[in-house]
């Protein structure tokens, strides 16, 4: 594959309603483990299971929708890498979150510093996103803008009632 053509993947990757859906997933995730003990190791934890688990529900789900589609005479295989494709920015929008908690499992910075460090990154994370998924439709900055205000919205708001809830 050519330097573009793999650009042109990472863009479609990061780019996608998957890596969105996927960074409100861990958000929401990590404001609920909190809820619970307060520690990063259960953040971490119920941020990966559950992650991996609606990512295995995607790939299900779009796997059999495409064999649907062809009224037995779809390819399995063919279904289910494109199932793959289409999900995997579930999982690599999630990394981030995870080294970041890791980093309270592994007591480099406080557990509540690593949790709300996360939150706020994958915040960041879903502006920028919004950002640049609009400017491949719009070269106007406040169309730009509004669209990363929006999807950092999702997460803000999540964040925001954590603090809510748990101060």
């Amino acid at each position: 594959m050519t330097a573009t053509g793999r650009a042109d993947t990472m863009r479609r990757l990061v780019l996608s309603e998957e890596a969105i859906y996927g960074l409100i997933l861990v958000t929401g995730m990590i404001v609920v483990s909190n809820t619970l003990t307060g520690a990063s190791l259960n953040a971490l934890i119920t941020v990966v299971v559950t992650v991996v688990v609606f990512f295995a529900a995607h790939v299900y789900a779009g796997t059999i929708s495409h064999l649907s589609t062809n009224r037995g005479h779809g390819d399995l295989r063919l279904s289910l890498t494109a199932a793959i494709q289409h999900s995997i920015g579930m999982l690599a929008a999630s990394v981030i979150p995870i080294v970041i908690l890791l980093l309270g499992v592994s007591h480099v910075v406080d557990d509540e510093i690593a949790i709300w460090a996360a939150l706020i990154v994958d915040t960041v994370l879903l502006g920028v996103l919004g950002w640049f998924a609009v400017a491949r439709w719009s070269p106007h900055f406040w169309v730009r803008i509004t669209s990363a205000l929006i999807t950092a919205a999702f997460g803000g708001i999540i964040a925001l009632l954590k603090a809510l809830v748990h101060h």
